[in-house]
């Protein structure tokens, strides 16, 4: 998971004026190959919401001048609410069959899509005539929406987590902003010294409800050096030491140092509508954790920094890494399959357009230069072009992130049944961060024969 009109951004509102309720959607084309007066027809989600307004004109005026550049084809798109921004509602969604003829979703949700039965596999299809920059297009991205070989979505984000950091606090605390925590106990030492600012402020903050507990877990458990499954992917394998320390670390700030706040069972937006109230000064994310903190909750991109995934004793041995992407609803007829990819290619992949019209992005409240997405392979003609156009419209201090990008960790992807482990792991997450006398091996024994019961029925 990562941010933006993409599951994770708030889906706070719908907006009234656009006529885009869910009871007045249809997710159907015209007719069966969703031709209406000689046009192709698709039908596109996650649209961003009425409150992301900079967000959504981008992405209107973006349809438009699709539209205009390929008259041939309409784009429809659909406001969907919670499912871009709630697992849950997205795996509702898919089991009730109203998903729309592309639709989003993350790296972790092809099995479940697979199991629907209603991904299409559009392998022949996605080449440079349907998308140019394809080519240039990570392979290992494109791996990660595959399944025996055959492609079932094309890669629209990416990410790799870190420790976002608020200067301002820092410094208030006596912290040293340039040089941030390295390592877990580093980071209890400074989270005890900010939360000792007071006026509700915590020093270290963490998810722990709506799949995102269990999706951090994962990523502290990487950084310990662990592993969610084994190498095989049937059995769990956090209940171990290093699944222990993860908790441990925990619940010593949260009860021992009480500087993690009193509110927990923290969701994606909670967080963050905390982080740009200056209520957090330390929490894991990607980089574009930043940006959502300024578009969409209304906090000062100035006050954040970043820096690598700590380790327990030194450098963390490893970090989490995801992504999304837009799936293709099974029985779109091969016109629709290409007018999709080109409207993908189109938003999401091109140098200077859709996400990466970083001319247009500059002088709105949108930060440019974030180390993210990464989507195109080092060296290639597209990521030269991409990285050209955002250091040349840059609005942001890349030095905040200079620490990140020069300290590379070692990324490793999500589990097999992501979601569903994550919602296992939330328990662990929540047992440890609500309840002073919670018991961490109890905690990850039933974590553990949950998820190898829910491993062992997906076999």
């Amino acid at each position: 998971m990562s941010v933006p009109q993409y599951r994770k951004t708030a889906a706070l509102a719908l907006v009234a004026g656009l006529g885009l309720s869910l009871a007045a959607c249809s997710t159907k084309s015209d007719d069966a190959t969703g031709s209406a007066g000689g046009k192709v027809t698709v039908t596109v989600d996650c649209q961003p919401v009425g409150s992301q307004k900079e967000l959504l004109k981008n992405w209107n005026d973006d349809v438009a001048e699709f539209q205009r550049q390929n008259p041939d084809i309409v784009i429809k798109s659909v406001s969907v609410g919670e499912q871009c921004n709630n697992p849950p509602d997205f795996t509702a969604r898919l089991a009730g069959g109203t998903v729309t003829d592309l639709f989003y979703g993350y790296m972790t949700d092809l099995q479940q899509v697979l199991d629907s039965g209603q991904a299409m596999d559009i392998s022949e299809y996605a080449d440079k005539d349907t998308i140019p920059t394809w080519d240039s297009v990570d392979p290992a991205l494109k791996e990660a929406f595959s399944h025996d070989g055959k492609l079932y979505a094309v890669p629209a984000k990416n990410y790799s987590m870190g420790l976002v950091y608020n200067k301002v606090l820092f410094q208030q605390a006596g912290l040293d902003a340039n040089n941030p925590p390295r390592t877990w106990p580093e980071v209890r030492a400074a989270a005890k010294k900010i939360s000792a600012l007071g006026n509700g402020i915590a020093g270290y903050s963490e998810y722990s409800a709506g799949n995102t507990g269990g999706w951090h877990f994962t990523s502290l458990l990487y950084s310990q050096g662990g592993q969610m499954l084994t190498e095989d992917g049937k059995k769990a394998d956090f209940n171990n030491a290093m699944g222990k320390q993860v908790l441990q670390n925990l619940k010593d700030m949260r009860f021992g140092d009480n500087s993690m706040g009193s509110r927990q069972l923290l969701q994606w937006g909670d967080l963050l509508t905390n982080a740009a109230a200056g209520k957090v000064g330390m929490f894991i994310g990607a980089p574009d954790a930043t940006q959502a903190i300024v578009s969409q909750f209304q906090g000062k991109f100035q006050d954040w920094a970043m820096a690598p995934l700590p380790g327990q004793d030194g450098a963390a041995k490893g970090t989490l890494g995801g992504g999304e992407g837009y799936f293709f609803k099974k029985g779109l007829s091969p016109e629709q399959v290409e007018a999709g990819l080109k409207w993908i290619a189109y938003q999401k992949l091109t140098p200077g357009k859709g996400q990466f019209d970083y001319v247009r992005a500059k002088p709105q409240n949108y930060p440019v230069g974030l180390p993210q997405p990464l989507l195109f392979a080092g060296g290639s003609d597209a990521q030269k072009q991409e990285l050209e156009l955002r250091k040349a419209n840059a609005n942001v201090d890349t030095a905040n992130f200079a620490l990140f990008e020069a300290t590379p960790v070692q990324i490793k992807g999500e589990p097999r049944n992501a979601q569903a482990i994550y919602a296992v792991l939330d328990a662990a997450m929540s047992g440890v961060l609500t309840n002073p006398n919670a018991n961490i091996d109890a905690l990850l024994k039933t974590a553990e024969a949950k998820v190898n019961q829910l491993l062992a029925a997906q076999s």
